[in-house]
């Protein structure tokens, strides 16, 4: 099973080089992948699962695309 992940804006340099087929495990979560990247959860502001807001427990399925936002400083 493979999930196509898409990390922006200050996480884009942890994006890994098989980001469009990305490998998960059957019951994969959207933390478990985080921390086989080298995210911690505490940086993540947003997650998306197909376009929609989801939680990190959420469960992954094969062909989702998963986008990561951290949160966004500025003024």
């Amino acid at each position: 099973m493979t999930i196509t992940l898409l990390c922006y804006a200050t996480f884009a340099a942890k994006s890994p080089e098989n980001a469009q087929n990305f490998p998960i495990e059957e019951g994969e979560t959207v933390s478990g992948v985080l921390d086989k990247i080298g995210i911690p959860i505490d940086e993540v502001k947003i997650v998306f699962i197909n376009g929609v807001s989801s939680k990190f427990d959420a469960v992954l399925s094969d062909g989702d695309r998963v986008g990561i936002f951290p949160a966004v400083g500025g003024g």
